[in-house]
């Protein structure tokens, strides 16, 4: 799975900082940077992309590997099947993060 670190660190680091400008003011921000929430929605439509063309590529080269395509070998339909399984297991452990820190989210009092 394709992320970009550079964007990602940055984005810490700008979170880090505001951070930090939020506790010497003693305030609560009010808005949420609506840019941050559609540079984060693209980066991950853009891993979910990633993660299927990788199995329609892994789909691809078993189907050439089982119809005798000697243009295929049978290393490389395992090597993109396995690229294939860890972008998706990677995907759904994303998944489960997002959706432990929404529960999180709505368990807090307001």
């Amino acid at each position: 799975m394709k992320i970009q670190n550079s964007a990602v660190f940055q984005e810490m680091q700008s979170m880090a900082l505001e951070a930090g400008r939020n506790d010497q003011l003693n305030k609560i921000p009010t808005q949420v940077n609506s840019t941050s929430s559609a540079q984060f929605g693209d980066m991950l439509s853009n891993a979910l992309n990633t993660v299927h063309e990788l199995q329609q590529d892994t789909s691809k080269k078993v189907k050439a590997v089982e119809m005798g395509d000697r243009s295929v070998s049978l290393a490389e339909a395992m090597i993109a099947s396995q690229k294939s399984s860890v972008a998706f297991e990677a995907t759904v452990q994303v998944r489960n993060k997002l959706v432990e820190a929404y529960k999180e989210i709505m368990n807090m009092p307001v």
